[in-house]
């Protein structure tokens, strides 16, 4: 059996593609009504709460490898490698990004500490380490099809995005042989380092109307997060991250999907063409 942490973008699609290659594979969710599509597909959906050891434990059981994917603090994700620790898991694929011990950002923070975690544990473990993602434009998808246009302070940096779908694919071709990646890292981006002009060129080709890229300040970037609803402190961290784009802390490439899935990661134009419906 493996298990799926979370249903999220990565989770849900490696549970699916997991599901269609015949293996047995369990996910956890606060709201099983909502997973109604995965259980239709085969996976085991069960109900708990990353921050609830015992429910952990139950989905744990009879599991052998473990894909961690979430959004969740440090210690509901320490929970997870606890638990899999106690029930004998074999090997567990950890999702991830930059990850530091003195990053100003707390997420970077939070994941060097669950990394550290997990390789201290005693399980067998693989990191992969992502680029940021090109859904994070779903976000910005209401504003481009209402006025044509997005704004951010990433300024010129250049981003190698990868489609979470290919993030997916890689995390079920390591759990799949978890041997052979035993203790690796990889970093997986797309085939192309953009910029968010970029970005609005490709957008503006793949719907066949302009599309318009507005920089912003630090400033304005934190004021619009406020405007939209997050704490100050949140918002603060996010324009923060966010401005690590335009130092050009993403801009970077590699091979790793491929040579982990044997398929090139996708394209922005492909993203954005599947996703027309959200940009329209």
């Amino acid at each position: 059996m493996i298990f799926i942490t979370t249903a999220g973008k990565v989770g849900a699609a490696s549970a699916r593609l997991l599901a269609e290659r015949g293996e047995q594979v369990r996910v956890l969710v606060r709201r099983p009504e909502k997973a109604g599509d995965l259980a239709q597909a085969g996976v085991d959906v069960v109900e708990g709460d990353l921050a609830v050891p015992a429910t952990v434990d139950a989905a744990l059981d009879g599991v052998t490898r473990v894909v961690l994917v979430s959004t969740a603090g440090p210690q509901e994700e320490l929970n997870v490698v606890h638990g899999a620790v106690r029930s004998g898991v074999e090997h567990l694929v950890k999702i991830t990004s930059a990850a530091a011990p003195d990053s100003p950002v707390a997420r970077q923070r939070d994941q060097y500490r669950v990394e550290q975690g997990l390789i201290a544990s005693g399980l067998g473990w693989t990191l992969l380490r992502n680029n940021a993602y090109m859904q994070n434009f779903l976000m910005l998808a209401p504003g481009i099809a209402g006025s044509g246009a997005f704004a951010s302070n990433t300024g010129a940096g250049r981003i190698g995005m990868v489609d979470t779908r290919d993030v997916a694919a890689a995390a079920v071709a390591v759990v799949g042989r978890p041997d052979s990646h035993a203790g690796a890292t990889y970093r997986l981006a797309g085939p192309r380092s953009l910029s968010y002009d970029d970005a609005a060129g490709i957008l503006s080709s793949v719907l066949g109307r302009p599309v318009r890229f507005d920089p912003l300040t630090d400033a304005e970037q934190t004021r619009q997060l406020l405007d939209a609803g997050l704490a100050p402190a949140l918002a603060a961290s996010a324009a923060h991250a966010l401005s690590l784009f335009a130092a050009g802390d993403h801009d970077w490439v590699t091979d790793d999907v491929e040579q982990l899935t044997g398929v090139p990661p996708r394209a922005f134009a492909t993203f954005v063409g599947d996703h027309r419906a959200a940009f329209s």
